[in-house]
């Protein structure tokens, strides 16, 4: 497999696709989808990646019906509160980018006291995209930037404090960025599978690895 990229980014794409193949409920889907997540986290954390960001929920899925948004904040919020005890065994920290405010009040609360809880841990360092837009991210660094610089505006990036991405992986066919990380992924390595996320495995995980060490990096130089 050959070493780990330090920071992985994935679009967990094909719950829905997922459930439907299978006549279930769209929520089932998601259900697997956070099943899938949490043995990647751990995996990921085991293999020496250092970061992790996933994106869980964009600003375009509150377009979706009203009945799955509010599904998914019920899942979000029972879900953070069944992991937490497991990802603070596993030493992992946590931090959720994305315009918070516009969640629910409930799971504002449940996501501030999940970061609270982590805080201190010194292992994988896994953030969650929660009603995040790039376009929006770049548009709000640039206006809470002191001056316009590529400096300024990265650290006014709700990814401030993580490091450079190295390789960005989309599940479920598609090959598209859907609005995720555009300015952090500028030198990325792309990934696309048409595995479902909720089908991911260590194995996918480690075939994505594999294909990253094979490439040669060149920053544009």
């Amino acid at each position: 497999m050959g070493k780990s990229p330090k920071h992985i980014a994935i679009i967990m794409d094909g719950n829905r696709r997922w459930a439907k193949k299978r006549n279930l409920l769209v929520k089932e889907g998601h259900k697997k989808g956070v099943l899938a997540l949490k043995k990647i986290v751990k995996y990921a954390g085991e293999i020496g990646v250092k970061y992790l960001t996933v994106y869980a929920f964009s600003t375009e899925n509150k377009l979706r019906s009203k009945i799955e948004i509010t599904a998914l904040y019920k899942l979000f919020e029972e879900s953070l509160e069944e992991e937490l005890p497991g990802l603070d065994k596993k030493n992992v920290f946590l931090k959720f980018i994305g315009d918070l405010g516009g969640l629910p009040k409930s799971l504002q609360v449940k996501t501030q006291n999940a970061e609270n809880k982590l805080k201190n841990n010194s292992g994988l360092k896994l953030a969650i995209a929660l009603n995040y837009g790039s376009r929006q991210e770049i548009v709000k660094a640039a206006k809470d930037a002191s001056r316009i610089s590529e400096r300024s505006i990265k650290n006014n990036l709700y990814t401030a404090s993580l490091p450079d991405l190295d390789l960005l992986i989309r599940t479920g066919g598609e090959k598209r960025l859907s609005n995720f990380l555009l300015w952090q992924a500028a030198y990325s390595e792309l990934y696309f599978t048409k595995i479902l996320w909720p089908d991911f495995k260590k194995s996918d995980l480690d075939k994505a690895i594999l294909d990253y060490n094979k490439r040669q990096r060149r920053f544009g130089r």
